[in-house]
Parts: C-alpha cells; structure tokens; sequence
C-alpha cells in the first residue's frame, strides 16, 4: 500500500461554498512521470514530459469545463513536478458540485491522457463493472457492484486495500495516474492566497536545493539522540555544537503576572543570547511556544542565527517545512526535531500528557536533554 503524507482533509469546512485551495497531487508510487527537474538553482524549472505538458493544459481547461456543469471556478497558478502536482483553484460561487467533484473530474481526465499516450485506446476506460463480474473477480467487488451501480460511487465505497486488489486484477494500466487521495490547504485569507501562489512557483526551486544541499536538509523519520526517537529534518551538524543554550520562557512574570516578553529578565536573557550568538558560541534551542520563545525562534530565522527548533507536529515522509524555516535549512542554519511519543511522555503537575499544559513543559524538557547531548545521532531510517 502507498504512504502518502496526506493531511485529512477539514472537517466541517463546506466544499461546496465559496473558497481558495492549495491542491497537491501525488502520482501513484510516485513515479517521476510528469518531468525531470532541471539543474540550475538560479533559473530553477521542471522540464515537462509530454504527459506533464498534457496534465498542465488540462489543469488550466478546468474553468471551461467546469462551466459546462453549471460551475464557476477559477485557476491561479499551478506547477508539474516530477512526481507530484500543486495547483491553486478558487471556487467563485456555490455548486451543486462539491470540491472532491472537481478534482476526480481532473484526476480521471489525467489518467484518460496517461493512458492514451501509453497507447491504450478508449477501450482501456471502459467501465470498472465490466471487470466486477468477471471470474476473476472476488466475491466482495461483485456485492460491490451490485450495491453500487454508478462508477464513480463504486470507487469511493472501496477501501484502499481493495481499490489496491481492484487494480492488481485489472493491470496497471487501469490504474489513476495519480494516488486516491489528494491534500488541499484551506485559503485564510488574501496574504495567505498569495503566498499560496508563491509556494506553488518556488517550487522547482526548493526541490533543486534539497538535491544539491542533501547535508543540510536531511530528512529523517528515526533518529536516535541520548534515548529518544525524532524525526528530523535541516542540517544534523549542529547537535554536535557544544555550546547549545535553551530559551525557555514563562507566559508571564510569576510575580508581577506582565507578559514575560515584556520584562527586563527578558531583555537581559535577551542581550546575554545574542551576544552569545554574535561570538560564535551558541546554538539556540527552543520549541518556541511561548511568546518569548517564539520571538527569539523567528529574530534566529530572520538572521540567519544557529536554530534548532523541537516541533510537536510529526516529520512524514515527504513532510517539508514553510518557506522561512527552508530557507533556514538552505543556509544550514536549522535543524527541525520532532519527537517521536510526545504524548506519552509523563503528566506534568498532574496535567495529562496529551494536553497544551504537558505538551509545553515536556517539550521545554526535552530541549534541555538536547542542550546537555554532546554524542552522535544514530538514524535508524
């Protein structure tokens, strides 16, 4: 079965409403179908096979064809990698269509082209029932069909184990050109459309410089630091820096109850930090949750100050960071921890583990086990 870094898509979200979405697409087993990237890091681009050509040009087809079935849309920007796809759509008025319509619309009119230029004739799409009552077929695709006669519906109530043994038994060429599931990014706002848009063109770029800078944006789902398991991903070199200090702040002064952040504690921690920093002596390490954290976290990220940043959300396979945290990673002045089980780390004060309260504290515990490590990581996968 494929790993996908998937997220779920949001629950309670109304897709059949107004709104802007970040579409990514996975080809199936991710095979580098689309395109070669190219070389240059400086005119960064993605050479389009045939079948990448054909996908971009279907892709921007989509508002005509959506018009046709009484749905107004829009397209923004979109980009063919390799061996994914992100494309930006906005929806411009209610639908009868939901969001899910559109892009099986756009997937299935994908794999029509893939299958064409593989020489199948329209023969190949023929309807999956013709294979549902075959000898071949198992006793579960034939209740299947029977409960489901239109096509599309007989896809989606299969599982992805049996959409899996529905493909094995009809060949690969009957297979979708991309994965079953697809990702899409809620739009918030416009700042947020646009840098949407800007994530989709940068691309290529960013995937040039993971190729040619493999030692600073390591990506590892198991690494073994002291006795925890994390996922990583930046440059490893910098846990090896013997002189880490932890920034760890308090929401609020325990005495007077004013913003931390906001104190003249702070401003001095503050000084003795970046002085620190400036002399070459320090990497900074935070989970940059409270305010203070998080103010010291981004001034690091802006100036291209050594950073190793512990984050709650996990490192997934093709998981890969915002463009501020990347550009950190490029310069290879991050390194981006995940701990494995945070959650069943121990209560703290009491408080469950798998609460705000715990999360803040044992992530600020685990970034001091991360000051006083002076061995090596062991990557386990």
């Amino acid at each position: 079965m494929i790993t996908t870094s998937y997220r779920p898509r949001n629950p309670g979200h109304d897709y059949y409403g107004r709104g802007t979405y970040l579409i990514t697409l996975v080809v199936s087993d991710r095979s580098p179908l689309l395109g070669r990237l190219g070389e240059d890091v400086m005119h960064p681009e993605v050479v389009l096979s045939p079948l990448g050509e054909a996908v971009k040009r279907e892709w921007e087809a989509t508002p005509g064809r959506q018009a046709a079935h009484g749905n107004r849309v829009a397209v923004h920007a979109c980009v063919c990698m390799p061996d994914h796809f992100h494309g930006v759509l906005e929806v411009l008025e209610p639908m009868q269509w939901s969001l899910g319509d559109i892009i099986q619309a756009f997937k299935a009119s994908c794999t029509s082209l893939w299958q064409q230029q593989h020489g199948h004739g329209h023969s190949t799409n023929r309807p999956i029932s013709v294979d549902c009552f075959s000898s071949q077929a198992p006793a579960w695709l034939r209740e299947k069909a029977r409960l489901h006669d239109n096509e599309g519906a007989l896809i989606r109530a299969m599982s992805k184990r049996q959409r899996q043994q529905y493909y094995t038994l009809v060949g690969r060429e009957q297979r979708p050109l991309f994965d079953d599931n697809y990702d899409d990014t809620v739009c918030l706002d416009q700042r947020h459309r646009q840098a949407m848009v800007a994530y989709v063109h940068d691309n290529p770029r960013r995937a040039i410089l993971r190729r040619a800078l493999p030692q600073l944006m390591q990506r590892s789902l198991h690494v073994l630091i002291g006795q925890r398991d994390y996922g990583v991903f930046g440059n490893l070199f910098l846990l090896r820096w013997p002189g880490k200090v932890q920034v760890q702040c308090h929401r609020r002064h325990p005495l007077t109850r004013e913003p931390f952040e906001n104190t003249p504690e702070y401003a001095h921690l503050h000084q003795q930090w970046v002085e620190a920093i400036i002399a070459g002596a320090t990497v900074i390490v935070t989970p940059g949750i409270s305010r203070g954290e998080l103010m010291m976290k981004n001034e690091c990220l802006k100036n291209g100050y050594p950073l190793i940043h512990i984050q709650k959300e996990p490192i997934t396979p093709y998981w890969k960071p915002e463009r501020m945290r990347f550009e950190a990673c490029a310069n290879g002045s991050l390194l981006i921890l995940a701990p494995w089980r945070l959650d069943a780390m121990a209560p703290v004060n009491g408080v469950p583990a798998d609460t705000d309260y715990s999360r803040f504290h044992n992530m600020n515990r685990l970034a001091a086990e991360i000051c006083a490590f002076n061995g090596s990581a062991s990557i386990l996968r």
